[in-house]
């Protein structure tokens, strides 16, 4: 089992999108402890863009009945900043999970050049 206390300890889970070509959304269920319950792809996008809705994402992670839920998703251009969209996207959730009672620990984008944490980055409300 595979306990989540940093952003580092997500990378090696998501390492096999940093590198791909088609932008990918990647959603890690956490039970109450923080352990990874499933790691699950929802989408996957264009070069540049990954179309995500609130119902898709939290789908599985009602299901598995989790406490918590990481995000994570690649940027092909290399690029570690988040976009307006992406903050956009992740601020949505982040509302759907209050409203859910999941609560969204982190968002982390990964490309060839490492990683960027929306919560080390003080991006979390």
């Amino acid at each position: 089992t595979v306990k989540i206390t940093v952003a580092e300890d997500i990378v090696p889970l998501v390492a096999d999108i940093a590198g791909r070509q088609q932008e990918y959304f990647i959603c890690i269920s956490l039970n109450g402890a923080n352990e990874v319950i499933a790691k699950r792809i929802v989408t996957i996008g264009l070069l540049d863009q990954s179309p995500v809705h609130p119902r898709e994402v939290f789908a599985d992670v009602i299901a598995d009945r989790a406490a918590a839920v990481i995000f994570a998703h690649n940027h092909p251009s290399g690029d570690l900043q988040p976009s307006a969209a992406d903050r956009r996207v992740h601020e949505q959730l982040t509302e759907a999970g209050r409203i859910l009672g999941i609560n969204v620990l982190d968002h982390i984008i990964v490309s060839r050049k490492g990683h960027f944490s929306f919560r080390e980055n003080g991006l979390m409300r």
